[in-house]
């Protein structure tokens, strides 16, 4: 069971590895505009220029592709297991990934980042378990 939701979650990350690289490298690009509903109305107000808003979207997708390519080692770690290394890995940037949406929750609230941040804690509550992180230990 434990390497059913092992494998989940390494899934989890697989998948937001590759959304989080193509979305930065459209908002990098320049092509694509942050979406004002994942902004809080303070942030809109505090960056009302257009060319302000699309230079801060040029670096959060920056931003957002190197998370992807974190989340893709997180994946990397959930998937290979057996080192105390890659648990830490995993373990450290599912702390972050909580964190990082509960500061985009004080903004507008929308399902996207909710689900993250029910996805991210069920992932904390596996790898914390102690069969996970014996797995990890070997």
């Amino acid at each position: 069971m434990m390497d059913l939701l092992l494998t989940l979650c390494g899934a989890f990350y697989a998948l937001l590895c590759v959304f989080s690289i193509v979305t930065g490298l459209i908002y990098a690009s320049g092509r694509r505009e942050l979406n004002p509903l994942e902004l809080s109305d303070r942030f809109m107000e505090k960056h009302s220029d257009p060319e302000d808003r699309k230079r801060f979207a040029v670096k959060m997708g920056w931003v957002t592709f190197v998370v992807g390519i974190v989340q893709g080692i997180t994946s990397f770690a959930v998937f290979r297991r057996h080192s105390a290394l890659l648990y830490w890995v995993a373990l450290g940037f599912t702390l972050f990934s909580i964190a990082s949406v509960s500061v985009k929750l004080k903004g507008k609230i929308n399902a996207f980042p909710v689900l993250k941040a029910v996805a991210y804690t069920a992932i904390l509550i596996i790898l914390l378990m102690g069969s996970a992180r014996a797995q990890f230990f070997g």
